[in-house]
């Protein structure tokens, strides 16, 4: 039979929380789509449903052939090789004891003289040579990605579950995870917010708080539609918010004419004119109209706040969240940053970083490139200070914040209010409400635990604490930060940037976030 993955009345809750997925029902056939959704969507929780890594409280998950999972961050306990990851230590131990003529003839029956060659082919195809027995601690973050990559094709599974495969990877890795893409003859199902890599997929299916969406065709098809979705919406909600002020508007105007006709009675009781029993009679009959038409009126008012709110939550869900960033004042002749002579590296013996010289004027945008392992983030660490040079000298100018890709300046155990009053001394709790709500954290999020937010959320809240002070420092710093964020996140935090007048230092791997955020300047390494 088919490939094929069906999810059917799924349902699934994190521990104490409210569920991420309920009666939820999808299939997937054998083809590439792309899982994408805001971070805690729940992208890849249901990877790890289909993977039978997770079970579901309820409903049913199928998959029809052998399946593989690449998670996002390739986990390597102390010790582990290339051949662990692999799973194959065992088998290529029993192969040097066999070519060792340790082995005896029932060994030799089961060994596999064919697994070398096949572990080669297949780090090759993922672009890495290295032996089995490397150390996973001596791979960089790409270069473990590749191997994991690797990895899944030995086992060459019918279905490929891949978690952000191209966060870590430079140039070559995101070309290699593409051809990998491009060539699979099974089915993929590839949680990503890499434009580049979705443009290669053949559906993409959008996990939102409505639930899940399936669209045809690449990544450009899809966020036309998605623009198409969200006009509309915004024109509903312009519809319901109308229907709304008509509906009070009525309800005002019978308030006041209900008000003149008990004015009009009142004045005809005290001049007598009319008999008390006949004006009972009239006020009995309009009092019983009034409380049809009150009832009716709202009746209609509660139908129309039910609509507005539904058309406001369907806007919401499709409009990206809005991160502000205040001006810095920079003036635009201003030293910034300079390097004279900078020699350094984590290994003083053998520095990443030579004799590199650099000046940095006013609000410039320089980008670091070049292959993993090439010393950009040595170069962050050492222009940050958290790295010394073993020569030359590196002065800063201006206020400067860092933000690494895993946030690290965030306490997993702290709440985002206390984070900001940490990392800025002497704020008030209106500014770090103020801060963070300029970030898209609003009233109780102030609240929430960095443990418990998403890998985009981290990220968004390390920002409102590096940049949401008034004014933000005049340098910043970024190592890769869009490896965690959702598509609408990346927009905002493009966007963000965008309006940022300060200077830059970026490190990425994603061309179109580059270009969208005008970088001025590039500074290659390693080559």
């Amino acid at each position: 039979m088919p490939v094929s993955v069906s999810l059917t009345n799924l349902t699934w809750s994190p521990p104490d929380r409210p569920p991420l997925f309920t009666d939820l029902t999808l299939a997937f056939g054998p083809e590439r789509t792309g899982l994408v959704g805001r971070n805690g969507t729940g992208k890849s929780t249901l990877l790890h449903l289909v993977s039978g890594a997770l079970a579901p409280a309820a409903g049913q998950v199928q998959v029809r052939g052998s399946c593989a999972l690449l998670r996002q961050e390739v986990i390597d306990r102390p010790g582990d090789t290339i051949a662990d990851l692999f799973g194959v230590t065992a088998a290529l131990a029993l192969l040097d004891r066999a070519a060792a003529g340790a082995a005896d003839a029932r060994v030799l029956a089961e060994a596999d003289w064919t697994l070398p060659a096949r572990i080669e082919a297949a780090l090759a195809r993922c672009g890495l040579v290295a032996d089995p027995g490397t150390p996973l601690a001596q791979l960089s973050g790409g270069q473990r990605v590749r191997a994991a990559l690797a990895s899944m094709f030995l086992a060459a599974p019918d279905v490929l579950l891949l978690d952000e495969p191209t966060n870590n990877l430079d140039a070559d890795g995101r070309q290699a995870v593409a051809e990998i893409l491009a060539g699979w003859r099974g089915a993929v199902i590839v949680a990503s917010h890499d434009r580049a890599l979705l443009e290669q997929v053949d559906a993409i299916v959008e996990l939102t708080g409505l639930g899940a969406t399936r669209y045809g065709g690449p990544y450009s098809a899809y966020r036309a539609l998605k623009d198409t979705e969200l006009a509309a919406a915004e024109q509903h909600l312009a519809h319901a918010e109308k229907t709304r002020d008509d509906a009070a508007a009525r309800a005002r105007q019978a308030a006041e004419r209900k008000s003149r006709k008990d004015a009009a009675g009142r004045r005809s009781r005290g001049t007598g004119s009319q008999g008390k029993m006949l004006l009972d009679k009239r006020r009995e009959r309009a009092e019983g109209t009034l409380g049809a038409g009150t009832r009716l009126r709202e009746a209609r008012a509660e139908a129309a706040d039910a609509a507005l709110r539904d058309a406001r939550d369907r806007v919401e869900v499709l409009q990206p969240i809005q991160m502000e960033i205040a001006p810095t004042g920079l003036p635009a002749g201003r030293t910034v940053l300079q390097l004279d002579g900078v020699t350094g590296g984590h290994d003083p013996a053998q520095p990443v970083i030579r004799d590199l010289s650099l000046t940095l004027t006013g609000p410039e945008r320089l980008a670091l490139a070049g292959p993993n392992g090439s010393g950009k983030s040595t170069l962050l660490a050492l222009v940050s200070g958290a790295l010394t040079p073993t020569k030359g000298s590196v002065s800063c100018h201006v206020p400067m914040a860092t933000l690494d890709q895993h946030v690290t300046l965030l306490h997993s155990e702290e709440t985002l209010h206390a984070a900001f009053l940490r990392r800025v001394p002497g704020s008030d709790a209106n500014t770090a409400h103020a801060a963070l709500a300029r970030f898209g954290f609003r009233a109780h999020d102030a609240q929430r635990r960095v443990a418990d937010l998403s890998g985009g959320e981290r990220l968004r809240a390390g920002l409102a604490c590096t940049l949401g002070t008034v004014p933000p420092p005049g340098l910043l710093i970024l190592d890769e930060p869009t490896n965690h964020l959702d598509l609408d996140s990346l927009a905002e935090l493009e966007g963000a940037l965008q309006a940022y007048d300060g200077a830059l230092i970026v490190v990425s791997h994603d061309p179109d976030f580059l270009e969208a955020i005008g970088i001025t300047r590039t500074l290659r390494l390693g080559g």
